[in-house]
């Protein structure tokens, strides 16, 4: 590991720190520090872009930590509360792949967008954003520049929904629960959920992370089926290489660990005190994946994404917010 990993990894660390310290702020306390983490990046990105050499410091934040803190937050869920909101979950989740990767492709289609962008941004916004676009792009074989166009308009599009959620949260009419299945069933990366989530409390998290996880579960099925969709395709057009490989697909390792995580805690052997402190330290893990996040994105990028695909992303976004808005609020 270099010397600009770890100026990459500090810059979040000082931005993750000061969005805690600002977290009490007025104005700033409403959207959390999480999503202002986000913004700070952003920011900072935007005015100061950060050097190439410390991409892999921001990488490491965005993606591995997003992923330890997930799971060091396990410590605060306790799975006898939620049991009941299993089959609410699962179905919750079904209905948003179905009705998110629908509603992107069909409006795609209206508005004549790029359809490889179009597909790819389907998938992001119907499961779990940049990780499903990844796992769609390698089984379809999508050029890189599809990838690359279709992960920014995701990010942006996630980004914009993350703030809107987090200032407007107060004024929709949903408990605190309804609120944590509706941002976890309708937001695009398990970043925008945990940060929109939070902003509304411990509950609406609890309940936000449990939709987003089953959506992400949803993935390694739906790109196997896309995969093998691929894999025929190329076969009768009598092509070489058409199959599915098992390795390929990404599968979520680190579900299993914020369930035994949260499996440990509901068993009552960790002392709160304890836990307490480990919550702690998945914030500060997560804060600082926000600042990553948030770094690899400038308010430039809204430029270069282009608009047909912006538009589509968008349209979508907003009738999958609207069906599951619906949905949450019908079940109560």
């Amino acid at each position: 590991m270099n010397k600009g990993f770890w100026m990459g990894i500090g810059l979040t660390l000082v931005i993750a720190v000061i969005a805690e310290l600002a977290a009490g702020l007025p104005y700033i306390s409403l959207i959390g520090p999480l999503v202002f983490a986000i913004l700070l990046g952003m920011l900072w990105n935007t005015f100061l872009p950060v050097k190439d050499e410390w991409g892999s410091g921001l990488k490491f934040a965005s993606k591995k930590l997003l992923r330890a803190g997930i799971i060091l937050l396990g410590m605060r869920l306790n799975l006898g509360d939620l049991a009941e909101a299993g089959w609410t979950a699962f179905g919750l989740a079904a209905i948003s792949v179905a009705v998110g990767i629908g509603a992107v492709w069909a409006a795609a289609k209206l508005l004549k967008s790029d359809p490889g962008i179009g597909f790819l941004t389907a998938a992001g916004t119907g499961i779990c954003g940049a990780a499903a676009i990844g796992a769609v792009s390698s089984q379809v074989k999508s050029k890189p520049e599809e990838t690359a166009v279709s992960v920014a308009i995701i990010s942006i599009v996630g980004t914009l929904f993350t703030f809107l959620y987090a200032l407007l949260h107060p004024i929709i009419g949903l408990t605190e629960k309804q609120y944590g299945l509706f941002a976890g069933g309708s937001l695009h990366e398990i970043a925008n959920v945990v940060a929109a989530g939070d902003a509304a409390g411990a509950e609406a998290l609890d309940y936000a992370l449990v939709v987003k996880l089953t959506r992400v579960v949803l993935l390694v099925f739906v790109a196997a089926g896309i995969g093998i969709y691929a894999a025929r395709k190329v076969q009768k057009e009598g092509k070489q290489g058409g199959r599915l490989t098992f390795r390929e697909l990404p599968i979520p390792w680190f579900i299993v660990g914020f369930l035994a995580v949260s499996a440990i805690y509901t068993t009552g052997i960790v002392p709160e005190s304890v836990a307490a402190r480990l919550v702690d330290l998945a914030y500060l893990l997560l804060a600082m994946a926000m600042a990553g996040i948030g770094l690899g994105v400038s308010f430039n990028a809204f430029r270069k994404a282009g608009f047909r695909p912006f538009a589509a992303c968008l349209i979508g976004s907003i009738v999958l917010a609207g069906v599951v808005y619906g949905y949450v609020a019908l079940i109560g």
